[in-house]
């Protein structure tokens, strides 16, 4: 199974119109566009029944005690951890293309409320419900796709890994919420083959 898209090459940057966040001016970071980037795949396995589709940033810190801290960095050496930007699952066997922006364009304070997807797909909590949770003019349930915004002191380049899974069940066995950890769980023993695309992102001019 193979899995490309064309807003922007395997392994390259990712343009900020595809960002949550990006550099503005004087100022480390602004909000962006937040466009889902365009998607497309085949070659899936005989027996294919369903796809699942999750963005993730596996250079996420940590620890949260230096991020986005003037006058203080993100070490590259501090260990990192996973951070889900999308979680799409129950596509359709049909589905082989998600267009750039047609499930995400803009930003919406406290979350998407019910984010559509092809069929009857559902989507899924990202990991920004976490990360604005205290935040009194953010905080809220983030569906859908929302896209890097990584610490604009972080030493690293961050990672976004669109894994895409072909899946022997037509829908996976899941609450109307869910998240990257239930998903994981929902998927084990009925993945045929796995397509991944990555891209990269930083806030950072030092970083890389």
């Amino acid at each position: 199974m193979r899995v490309r898209s064309d807003s922007f090459e395997d392994g390259a940057p990712i343009p900020p119109e595809f960002a949550f966040g990006k550099r503005g001016g004087n100022q480390p970071c602004v909000l962006s566009a937040n466009r889902n980037p365009q998607l497309a795949w085949g070659d899936a396995p005989a027996g294919t029944r369903s796809f699942a589709l999750a963005c993730i940033d596996i250079d996420v810190p940590s620890r949260g005690d230096d991020v986005n801290q003037h006058g203080r960095t993100v070490s590259a050496d501090l260990p990192r951890v996973e951070f889900a930007h999308w979680l799409l699952i129950d596509i359709p066997a049909d589905c082989s293309e998600i267009a750039a922006g047609a499930y995400s364009d803009g930003i919406t304070a406290r979350g998407k409320r019910d984010p559509h997807g092809p069929g009857a797909s559902r989507q899924g909590r990202n990991d920004y419900t976490g990360w604005f949770a205290s935040d009194p003019d953010m905080a809220g349930v983030y569906l859908g796709y929302d896209g890097p915004c990584p610490p604009w002191n972080d030493e690293r380049l961050h990672h976004y890994q669109f894994r895409l899974h072909a899946l022997d069940v037509p829908e996976l066995d899941l609450p109307d919420e869910f998240d990257w950890p239930q998903v994981q769980k929902a998927m084990r023993g009925h993945v045929l083959a796995e397509a991944r695309w990555t891209g990269t992102y930083t806030l950072n001019p030092k970083a890389g």
